[in-house]
C-alpha cells in the first residue's frame, strides 16, 4: 500500500481528530469515558484490518464507524445490565447445600475410602493415588514411577478391587451391627 499525503489514512485521521471523535460520541451518549473506549475500539479495529483505499472523507467514515460501535456497545451493556437486574428475581437457590445428615454420611464414606486406600500395598497405593486422586494419566504414572504401563494397569485393577472389597466388608459389618 502506497502512502499518498493528499489522501490521509484512517489511522492518521483518527489520531489527528481524536478529540473531535470522542466529543462526537460523547454528545450522543453522554459519558466521556464511554466515548474514549469506543474510539479506542475503533482504533484497534483499524489496526487489525487492512486499510481501505477508496475513502474520500475519512473523518466522516470514522464518525460513522464510531457511532455504530457506540450503539453496539451501548446495546450490549443494556442487555448485560438487564440480565444482572433480572437475576435477583430467582425464587429458589440454584444449588442447595446438602442437609447435615447427608454431610455426615459423605464424611463417613470419605473416611472409609481413605482407610481402604491406606490398607493398599505401598506401590499399589502410590499408583492409585497418583491416578485417581491427582488425576495423572496412566502413562504419566508409569513414567514418573519408572514402571511399565501394564504394571500401572495391574496396580489400578488390584487397588480398585481391594477398595471395593474393603467398602463392601465395612457396609456388611455396619448392617450386621444395625440388626
Amino acid at each position: 500500500m502506497s502512502f499518498d499525503p493528499a489522501k490521509p489514512s484512517l489511522i492518521s485521521t483518527l489520531v489527528r481528530h481524536y478529540d473531535d471523535l470522542v466529543d462526537h460520541v460523547r454528545r450522543r451518549f453522554g459519558d466521556r469515558g464511554f466515548a474514549r473506549e469506543v474510539v479506542h475500539d475503533v482504533c484497534v479495529q483499524l489496526l487489525e484490518k487492512r486499510e481501505r483505499e477508496d475513502v474520500r472523507t475519512p473523518l466522516a467514515l470514522l464518525r460513522k464507524i464510531s457511532h455504530d460501535q457506540a450503539v453496539s456497545r451501548y446495546r450490549s451493556e443494556r442487555r448485560r445490565q438487564a440480565l444482572i437486574v433480572a437475576l435477583p428475581d430467582l425464587s429458589e437457590p440454584v444449588c442447595e447445600a446438602p442437609l447435615p445428615p447427608r454431610q455426615y454420611e459423605a464424611a463417613r464414606e470419605f473416611e472409609r475410602l481413605a482407610q481402604a486406600i491406606a490398607q493398599l500395598p505401598p506401590r499399589c497405593q502410590m499408583v492409585f493415588v497418583m491416578h485417581k486422586i491427582h488425576e495423572l494419566s496412566q502413562a504419566e504414572v508409569a513414567a514418573q514411577m519408572g514402571v511399565s504401563l501394564k504394571t500401572v494397569e495391574k496396580h489400578l485393577r488390584l487397588g480398585l478391587a481391594a477398595c471395593r472389597a474393603y467398602l463392601d466388608d465395612t457396609d456388611l459389618h455396619a448392617m450386621e451391627l444395625a440388626q
